[in-house]
């Protein structure tokens, strides 16, 4: 379906962001153009995007709670190696 594969474009534009040009014409009473003006706006990436394109790939994107509990013990040995190698000096004197 060509429809469903432009709608996935689209979605996948606006989750990775984009650049889009913006031109302003400045016309005389006649009509003619006096001034044109060529700006090019940076459009960040948009999280709502992001999110629905996991969504639509299948992406799992909560982590369960082995992945949860693996993580918060990376961080301990972190922290822990930290006040090891600093001498269990927190930072402030």
């Amino acid at each position: 379906m060509a429809g469903d594969e432009q709608l996935l474009a689209a979605i996948r534009k606006r989750a990775l962001g984009y650049e889009a040009s913006e031109t302003v014409c400045e016309y005389d009473a006649d009509g003619s153009i006096l001034k044109r003006k060529v700006s090019v706006k940076d459009v960040p990436p948009d999280m709502t995007a992001i999110k629905l394109l996991l969504e639509l790939s299948g992406v799992e994107t909560e982590p369960d709670e082995d992945e949860l509990e693996a993580e918060r013990q990376k961080v301990l040995e972190l922290i822990g190696e930290y006040y090891k190698n600093n001498g269990g000096n927190n930072g402030t004197r």
